[in-house]
């Protein structure tokens, strides 16, 4: 179901009367709101399941990749981590009001620098029902009123959860405009993004097509919770077994999201030691292996096609998996830096010294020695859960929780001072 142009509006209108409320909302609502949301979660499970049955089931999913179909599935087990991630984001400190610095100025000022809520923040994003309870968790703990606008493909889903969400904030006694919900056609990406006055901050979570849409039509700011192509690299003096279990739960463990290793670079030196036991195990969980002459000279029989210069720059979010072979840690990083999208990348060494180097020198908001790349995540980092992963050099790099939802305020104090 299409949403008007005056329904994104009037949309962003509620949010932005309900965002002034919140910024001053005590802590003890805020938790309120969470621990009764949590409640919720569990109390109406049948029905938020039901509704992703019937989003599951309908035609707009039927063309939905294996990997968007397992992000679009909500289960019990789910929906009982949502729950466990919002009662972890009420267990935080509230962020609002923090004291970041406090001076006296030679003129006799006394000046804090505090933070404060942004306003309105705009999440748009695909198949992921559990995103709507999870930014719109860590909005009202922050002060912030958010304007979600999910894919169509998971509507009834994100519907019953937002609902659930405005029911506790209502019970809390918040605004019933913290949270507001629009359906997902693609032309309120550009009514979002130029909302100036309206929308603060605009996040989007989804790949590149997302990301130049939106870059070629925002006025307002805009924070990208970008792609992930992720690499997992093996140094000559790597523990083998280490590796191959690292490189292996970095593909497979869920390969449809964004943390999930796309690209497996072994140095020249443990190629023929290693690779022949790690593809193998990669063929047999099912993933497509392409990769450079080298790597596939090393596979002894394993299946590998001819990776083309695409395959190193694509976020497969899926069983596909490029393999490298490259000489040295300065070749190593040359190519992550080259090829990838600045989310997760990893090594595994024996050395610090060139663990210390590959973390200095790699382009990344989140760099792991001797530990796979799906560990990025918020609520893994102890933020409860998360709005997406920046992946740009802003105030918010890595996992974007309550903190990166905020800005500061200067507040000064005289006693009669003036300029002159």
């Amino acid at each position: 179901m299409a949403i008007a142009t005056t329904s994104v509006t009037a949309a962003c209108q509620s949010a932005k009367r309900a965002s002034r409320a919140l910024a001053g909302a005590e802590t003890a609502s805020k938790d309120r709101a969470l621990e009764r949301l949590a409640e919720l979660l569990g109390e109406r499970s049948a029905d938020v399941l039901e509704a992703n049955a019937a989003d599951l089931t309908d035609e707009r999913a039927a063309g939905l990749t294996e990997a968007l179909r397992d992000r679009l599935t909500l289960t019990e087990e789910r929906i009982a981590a949502m729950a466990e991630g919002v009662r972890a984001i009420a267990a935080l400190p509230d962020p609002v009001g923090e004291e970041l610095d406090r001076r006296r100025l030679d003129n006799g000022l006394d000046l804090r620098k505090v933070r404060v809520p942004l306003g309105v923040v705009s999440v748009i994003y695909e198949a992921r029902p559990n995103v709507t309870v999870d930014c719109a968790a860590l909005t009202l703990k922050s002060g912030n009123a958010i304007v979600l606008r999910g894919s169509s493909y998971a509507e009834r889903s994100n519907a019953a959860l937002a609902a659930l969400v405005r029911e506790a904030a209502v019970e809390a006694e918040l605004p019933e405009g913290a949270v507001e919900l629009l359906a997902g056609d693609r032309s309120e990406l550009e009514q979002l993004a130029t909302a100036e006055g309206l929308v603060d901050l605009v996040i989007p979570r989804g790949g590149e097509g997302l990301k130049q849409a939106l870059k070629a039509v925002a006025t307002v700011p805009v924070m990208y919770a970008a792609a992930g192509n992720c690499h997992v690299y093996v140094h000559a003096d790597a523990d083998l077994e280490m590796a191959r279990r690292i490189a292996f739960n970095a593909k497979v463990d869920r390969p449809g999201v964004c943390n999930a290793a796309e690209t497996l670079l072994v140095n020249a030196e443990v190629a023929g030691a290693f690779l022949p036991g790690i593809l193998a195990d990669l063929t047999d969980a099912g993933v497509v292996l392409v990769g450079d002459g080298r790597a596939q000279a090393a596979a002894a029989g394993t299946d590998v096609g001819e990776a083309d210069d695409a395959d190193w720059d694509t976020e497969f979010l899926g069983m596909k998996m490029a393999v490298g072979v490259v000489d040295s840690l300065a070749e190593a990083i040359a190519h992550v830096n080259a090829h990838g999208t600045g989310h997760s990348e990893a090594i595994v060494t024996g050395s610090d010294d060139v663990a210390a180097e590959f973390t200095e020198d790699v382009d990344a908001a989140v760099v792991y020695v001797n530990a796979s790349t799906r560990f990025t995540d918020g609520f893994v980092f102890g933020m409860g859960a998360e709005i997406g992963n920046s992946t740009q050099k802003l105030h918010a790099r890595g996992p974007i929780g309550l903190r990166e939802l905020t800005t500061t305020k200067y507040v000064v104090h005289g006693d009669g001072q003036v300029r002159g």
